[in-house]
């Protein structure tokens, strides 16, 4: 089916283009009032993400409500360890809770990987049918896993934390097995990935939400790699690697084979784009806190930042929108951007 935007596509083909396009991470959420009417009938979390029409619907949403340049489909990160045989649960107000963790290699040993895994995760597929059959063309469907060494780090902590280091003591205490688990996760997540492709997905991200916790040396062999082997094998889409903190490595992240790299609010434009050089897309980066201030500063802000980017830039913020953002400042940022035009 022909977009009817695609400036997205556009920018992360290198064409030129009029103006940047927006679109925020967690842009279907809690900001929406018809989101939170969703979520209020339902047990919780899991269960919208595992109803196809329900989280098809709330894909759409901010589509609807802020006419974003792209639509990102309603999921959830840890659907890749559940479907390899990790069960975990989404406490309110907490986040997620492993009941069980990767403590062995037997625990390793009985997970199921690539293909066999991504087959349980039909309901997924089903909202990818389900949401580019309601968009109609309207906007590209991104398409989204974790990083390796993010999905790791949950399997082995078991819960959210603010140093994993449990997870990080197994990368130095059983490294063999640490890459073993790596790569049953990278196997799974490229099935999963090739299946959303199959399902009309029009670009994947790829989120590495704990790469700043790791040191250089530990990222270059713990994640980077795993990264690549999944760039590698995603073709036929264009793909974003968002390896939040990473700024200590982004010459390496620059050559990695993907289109786009997304940067968090601690990386400085310029210094991202000596880095890197002109070979990617950058997608970013505004500070998710600065949704709270006054129009007119939110106004300033992003329009310094696209100033600071040039024209190969996706306009995002550097993490998600976080939930008790003002609808009006996230309306303003989306606006403010929609109103600029790169000139001539």
């Amino acid at each position: 089916m022909e977009l009817k935007n695609d400036l997205l596509l556009r920018t992360v083909n290198g064409e030129k283009v009029e103006r940047p396009p927006v679109w925020l991470m967690r842009q279907a959420g809690r900001i929406l009032p018809q989101y939170r009417a969703i979520r209020s009938s339902l047990s919780g979390f899991k269960e919208l993400v595992a109803t196809p029409d329900l989280a098809a619907e709330v894909t759409i949403q901010p589509v609807d409500e802020l006419d974003v340049d792209a639509a990102i489909i309603f999921s959830d990160i840890l659907v890749i360890p559940e479907s390899m045989g990790l069960h975990y649960e989404l406490i309110e107000k907490k986040g997620p809770l492993f009941p069980k963790t990767i403590e062995t290699a037997k625990d390793i040993e009985n997970l199921i990987e690539g293909a066999e895994a991504a087959e349980n995760l039909d309901y997924v597929y089903h909202a990818l049918d389900v949401t580019k059959k309601e968009l109609a063309g309207r906007v590209p469907l991104i398409g989204f896993c974790g990083a390796p060494w993010t999905i790791f780090s949950y399997m082995l902590e078991g819960s959210g934390s603010k140093t994993f280091s449990k997870a990080k003591k197994f990368l130095y205490t059983e490294p063999d097995l640490a890459h073993q688990l790596l790569d049953k996760i990278t196997n799974t997540s490229i099935a999963y990935l090739k299946k959303k492709v199959e399902h009309g997905v029009n670009l994947i991200q790829i989120f590495d939400s704990w790469a700043g916790i790791l040191s250089p040396e530990q990222y270059r062999t713990f994640a980077l790699p795993y990264i690549q082997k999944m760039c590698e094998a995603i073709t036929d889409v264009p793909v974003t690697v968002f390896a939040k903190g990473a700024w200590f490595v982004l010459e390496d992240l620059g050559k990695l084979p993907c289109a786009t790299l997304g940067l968090d609010w601690s990386t400085n434009p310029q210094l991202a784009r000596q880095k890197v050089g002109e070979s990617k897309v950058f997608q970013g980066n505004l500070d998710p806190c600065q949704l709270y201030a006054s129009h007119k500063e939110i106004e300033l802000a992003c329009t310094s930042m696209i100033k600071a980017f040039g024209d190969k830039h996706i306009v995002n913020l550097g993490h998600g929108v976080y939930p008790d953002t003002p609808l009006d400042g996230v309306k303003t940022f989306v606006n403010t951007v929609k109103n600029y035009q790169y000139s001539s």
